[in-house]
């Protein structure tokens, strides 16, 4: 029986826009995750205790350079250097409507860095290091005259203070922003470089996705360990455009981390898990290498 007495609840109305703004601001951030590569639907929470991997078919998601910092160092052992260097717009720069400083700017704003490599002095289980991590988020992780003046000065500190300098590299190549001045960056990390090599203290760069173009080119493969994550897309030129240009079909997995090792340009491909653990006993091998010659 109805009761009389009993005023009727009001429900207001709601469109399937609302409806879901509401939901939205309920759920969780990264509840659920679609891997891009198998196509499987990955729970949030696995997914970031996996480190973002996808537990069925291993693809490594990119990672942030504050995320990477996170899972590769001690707790609280980072101290960044350089980070007030920005970049500015030598050529005045304009493509389709848009200026390369307002570029800039725009991106500076959506990912919180102030350019495309982070560089700075870390521990991995209390071994000292100079690290260098590129983000893709900023324009590619391109290469201009600010990243290349902050890997210069990792690697410049990392031989003046006889510290081993590991670096991330994940890059669409030069930054044709820049013009010219992007293209200097390769000599100018290289003849760091060298300098590293001829003072005896390591370098290992580490492969992710993507690594091309200058970066390729340069820095990246001029490591005395070159590791690679898997799958990682690792080459100068994208397989696509050398089979528009030579009119052949190339290899299923050319251009990958697997097809460099197999052909002898890597060292390794070492799971994102296995990383830190593989960086530390590099360390603590050359380590003692350094401490038996003296």
């Amino acid at each position: 029986m109805k009761d009389e007495s009993r005023p009727a609840l009001s429900v207001p109305s709601m469109n399937g826009a609302a409806a879901a703004a509401i939901t939205a601001r309920l759920l969780p951030d990264n509840i659920a995750v679609k891997c891009p590569n198998c196509k499987e639907l990955l729970v949030g929470k696995d997914w970031e205790k996996n480190l973002r991997v996808c537990q069925k078919c291993s693809h490594h998601f990119r990672l942030s350079t504050d995320e990477r910092i996170r899972t590769l160092l001690d707790e609280n052992s980072f101290e960044e250097f350089a980070s007030d260097l920005r970049s500015s717009d030598p050529l005045r720069f304009v493509s389709r409507s848009e200026s390369y400083q307002k570029k800039l700017s725009a991106k500076i704003e959506e990912t919180g860095l102030n350019e495309g490599v982070v560089v700075g002095r870390g521990e991995i289980e209390g071994l000292p290091l100079m690290l260098a991590v590129m983000d893709f988020r900023f324009i590619g992780g391109s290469m201009g005259a600010v990243v290349g003046e902050k890997i210069t000065q990792a690697i410049e500190r990392g031989t003046a203070q006889r510290v081993p300098v590991v670096l991330f590299a994940a890059s669409g190549g030069a930054r044709m922003q820049e013009g010219v001045i992007s293209l200097m960056q390769m000599a100018k990390t290289s003849a760091a470089l060298a300098r590293l090599a001829e003072a005896g203290v390591p370098y290992v760069s580490v492969l992710t996705d993507p690594t091309t173009g200058g970066v390729t080119a340069s820095f990246a493969m001029l490591g005395d360990v070159i590791l690679a994550e898997p799958g990682a897309i690792v080459c100068f030129t994208g397989p696509r455009v050398i089979e528009q240009f030579m009119h052949v079909r190339l290899p299923k997995d050319t251009g990958t981390a697997e097809f460099c090792l197999q052909h002898g340009m890597i060292d390794g491909i070492v799971h994102r898990r296995d990383l830190r653990a593989t960086l530390a006993k590099l360390l603590r091998l050359y380590g003692s290498a350094e401490a038996a010659r003296y």
